[in-house]
């Protein structure tokens, strides 16, 4: 092992030799005159909201619209030769086998060739635009100007927009460029202030009597984390990356929350803020753990697109992120990466993406693990923006990055978060839906629905505040009137119609007319454009089409041949209180719902969302990592492999989760089988809805097929299941 800096802090990396397959040099394709003429129209790149409804008109041209991206493509033969590459390099008998590359192999071998990268830099250059930077990696330009710029340059206007509320600047038409361009320019990943969603769900402040909350001890005895943590491995020499759209409130609450919890006797836990340069930095100085600044890199040699975000309304979305990655490696360094993308800033990409982009394309190794629990539908994020993240995740992949995504909090119904109803029908998060990424998907505990609480949890607490038994039996976490279980649990045989639950003045005292549930579905729009109605709904799927499926997605029993990515991977106790379970947060943001962090965590926040789930499983990756003693790159490859030698022909009995006390204790994934992830809805996929009541998102309108149900083997709902930490780290293939 040999010492690399990343950041602000001395960590621990594996040193690999890079052996790549033989060296095809890219060629060049804009091999005609650049003409203006003559342009393609991006399709499927205009935010829905930008319609004539909401159009305030158009915005000045001096207007700054500073460090868009522009996407480029690779050839279909470079792209052939890379997916060939990703497969060798997972492939434990190939000699390539973890050789993972750096940002300027990647972007030798698999960039777009210089000469085309030259005649584009001169064409933004030409129409008055400033190259902040020219990735190593060949695929991405980053690029300032201002909204007269992009209207001459694309042919599109940007205009302020209404949406909920909120004013916006986005482009109001699809953009163009030149034909010539074409063959090796994908388009601009962003011409609008639209920022993604965090996947966190809070809840009241912690309360006593029935309530059973999640704490740190709890993780570790329910998904068995003691063993792995008792032989030693805590995530010691690891970094795990959490992106984040802001800084943290205080530091001081991810230390209060480690004091707390037991964990600050694992010494070597450390917290720190960067905000990445576009180059590598390598004398930054340390950010002490009870330290509220951040770590700013100096000046690059390139113009800085990564600015300080500040303290936004994503903080308390941080702070989770921090306190239970650390929760599940708390020996790992935890570094909270973040890039401003503020109106005020005027930057038009999601820092979250440029913060990903630096950390990739730097000339050191990247941090080994990313987490991510931000999302946008593929619909609304659009064709090249979807691309984006695919492309960005797909590098990581090959620099042995392992990528975990919350797979969203609104079941089925991707773009419509915290409704009231879905009505856009089904949809993903097109962050985690690429193909190299780990999809995070979310579960309750059904102890409640089954009367059996005093079973599974002890009463009082331990000393760090742990109360959990053993194994917990699981159900897809799912907070909506149109949930099979909260529909049989208030004594109703349906959700949806006059008579159901959901219409019913039962379910109108609970929050549960809401589409908050653990989010699961098939890709259905990575490329395209769906049809809207005058309120930005979809009413058709248009010219949309999912993601194709993976390699490493077959072979376990319930997985679905329907030719694309399936959500999510895997899942992890996600919920938010509505079956009395929730996780602890210390966030003492008093004037932003926080609390004072101060004695036992009775007065603390309690939380749920997959925003957990996602730096949860991210820590269990820097356990394996440690064990094996490598950087893995996409877990799916093990994963699913290791999923269908459980689950075999027809399932696995002695690992469904409705076992409890009595699953086996081999089992590497608990199989989820009750339960599901259906909403209520009022608009497309829904089934059962009238004028004046609620129906349930299904696959078909013609009778109730639940989108979606959980069941023996993978599932929409909780994908493989949950984990039991130990057996996975164990059945884990040690690395060369």
């Amino acid at each position: 092992m040999s010492k690399r800096i990343f950041g602000a802090t001395m960590i621990l990396f594996v040193a690999h030799v890079a052996v790549a397959a033989a060296v095809v040099a890219p060629v060049a394709r804009i091999n005609v005159t650049i003409d203006d003429a003559k342009r393609i129209e991006l399709k499927g790149n205009t935010r829905p909201e930008a319609n004539a409804r909401n159009d305030r008109g158009i915005v000045a041209d001096s207007l700054p619209m500073k460090h868009m991206q522009l996407l480029l493509q690779r050839s279909p033969e470079q792209e052939q030769a890379l997916a060939r590459q990703i497969e060798a390099l997972h492939d434990p008998k190939s000699p390539d086998y973890h050789r993972w590359l750096g940002a300027a192999e990647f972007g030798k071998q698999y960039g777009v060739a210089r000469q085309d990268i030259e005649r584009v830099t001169a064409w933004l250059k030409s129409h008055h635009f400033t190259v902040d930077v020219v990735y190593p990696n060949g695929m991405v330009i980053d690029f300032s100007g201002t909204a007269g710029a992009v209207r001459a340059a694309f042919h599109t206007e940007i205009h302020r927009v209404a949406s909920k509320g909120t004013m916006h600047i986005a482009n109001i038409g699809d953009p163009q460029i030149p034909a010539a361009l074409a063959p090796a320019v994908k388009g601009v990943v962003s011409l609008h202030d639209f920022r993604p969603r965090s996947m966190a769900k809070r809840r009241p402040k912690y309360t006593s009597g029935n309530q059973q909350f999640v704490a740190p001890a709890d993780l570790a005895t329910i998904y068995n984390f003691n063993p792995v943590f008792a032989k030693g491995i805590s995530g010691q020499g690891q970094t795990i990356a959490l992106v984040e759209d802001t800084d943290i409130y205080s530091a001081q609450d991810w230390v209060a929350f480690r004091n707390a919890f037991g964990l600050s006797s694992y010494s070597a836990g450390n917290l720190v803020q960067l905000h990445p340069g576009p180059t590598n930095v390598t004398n930054t100085a340390s950010v002490p753990p009870t330290s509220g600044t951040s770590a700013t890199l100096p000046p690059p040699t390139v113009a800085n697109n990564c600015a300080d975000p500040g303290i936004s309304s994503a903080a308390f979305e941080a702070i989770l992120d921090a306190e239970w990655a650390t929760a599940a490696a708390p020996s790992a360094t935890i570094a909270l990466v973040s890039c401003a993308d503020t109106a005020t800033a005027q930057t038009y990409t999601f820092g979250g993406l440029i913060a990903i982009q630096n950390l990739l394309n730097a000339n050191v190794p990247p941090p080994p693990v990313i987490s991510m629990s931000y999302g946008e539908c593929e619909a609304y994020n659009g064709t090249v923006a979807n691309a984006a993240y695919s492309a960005a995740f797909q590098q990581a992949v090959v620099e042995g990055v392992s990528v975990f995504v919350s797979a969203g909090d609104e079941g089925a119904a991707g773009c419509d978060p915290i409704q009231a109803s879905a009505y856009s029908g089904i949809a993903v998060n097109g962050f985690a839906s690429t193909p190299y990424n780990v999809a995070v998907g979310g579960t309750d505990f059904g102890d409640t629905y089954s009367d059996s609480t005093a079973i599974f949890w002890n009463v009082p607490n331990g000393t760090t505040y742990g109360s959990a038994k053993g194994y917990v039996p699981e159900i897809p976490w799912n907070d909506s009137c149109a949930g099979t279980l909260i529909t049989q649990y208030a004594g109703f045989t349906a959700a949806f119609g006059a008579n159901g639950f959901c219409n019913s003045s039962i379910a109108a005292q609970f929050p549960i007319d809401t589409t908050g549930a653990a989010s699961g579905g098939p890709s259905n729009c990575a490329t395209g454009q769906p049809v809207y109605d005058n309120n930005f709904t979809i009413v058709s799927a248009g010219t949309c089409q999912g993601a194709a499926k993976p390699s490493w997605q077959t072979g376990v029993f319930g997985l679905p041949n329907d030719g694309v990515r399936d959500l999510p991977d895997v899942s992890l106790f996600s919920a938010n209180g509505f079956w009395n379970h929730a996780y602890v947060v210390c966030y003492s943001d008093v004037a932003n719902g926080g609390s004072s962090c101060i004695g036992a965590p009775s007065n603390w926040n309690a939380a749920g969302g997959t925003s957990f789930a996602a730096p949860i499983l991210a820590g269990v990756q820097a356990l394996i990592n440690q064990n094996v003693g490598t950087r893995q790159g996409n877990p799916n490859y093990v994963y699913y492999k290791l999923a269908a030698t459980q689950y075999g022909a027809s399932g696995s009995a002695s690992c469904n989760s409705t076992n409890a006390q009595s699953i086996s204790a081999s089992c590497i994934f608990y199989d989820v089988t009750l339960g599901d992830i259906a909403v209520n809805c009022i608009g497309k996929d829904c089934y059962g809805a009238t004028s004046t009541a609620y129906g349930v998102l299904s696959t078909t309108t013609v009778s109730l097929t639940p989108a979606y149900a959980s069941a023996k083997g993978w599932d929409f709902a909780t994908g493989i299941g949950t984990v039991n930490v130990a057996n996975l780290v164990a059945a884990w293939p040690s690395s060369p």
